[in-house]
């Protein structure tokens, strides 16, 4: 998916609000128990995002690309929504499933602003 961002910060994560301590300072990604949040290369470019759903089979993800969140995420409706922190910009996967997932979010420049990301998603119970 292409997603056009109006704001420098794309989140991933729950359809829910994002809290508002969360910061991302000098860090590349930032996360919550319900969200993680990126440093993107806003209003110029469109952002190219790949999501996936791990079935113990493997990815397909660029391995040029440096991961910068490894965790766990609570999914609220079993959503998986991806935006920008203004909420302007957004897609919503609706992924079914636990509402614990494992999460994996890769990016092609770490240390300034991603212009792709890539999404892993594996089930919890």
């Amino acid at each position: 998916m292409d997603l056009y961002v109006n704001h420098p910060i794309m989140a991933l994560g729950s359809p829910d609000w994002i809290r508002d301590d969360l910061e991302l300072g000098d860090a590349p990604a930032a996360s919550s128990d319900t969200h993680v949040i990126v440093r993107v290369q806003a209003q110029t470019v469109l952002i190219k995002v790949r999501l996936f759903r791990d079935h113990g089979e493997g990815t397909a993800t660029d391995p040029s690309f440096t991961t910068v969140f490894d965790g766990a995420l609570y999914l609220a409706d079993r959503r998986f929504v991806i935006g920008d922190v203004l909420g302007e910009s957004r897609f919503v996967k609706y992924i079914g499933g636990p509402q614990r997932w494992r999460v994996r979010v890769s990016v092609d420049d770490p240390k300034r602003y991603a212009r792709a990301a890539d999404v892993v998603l594996w089930g919890q119970e």
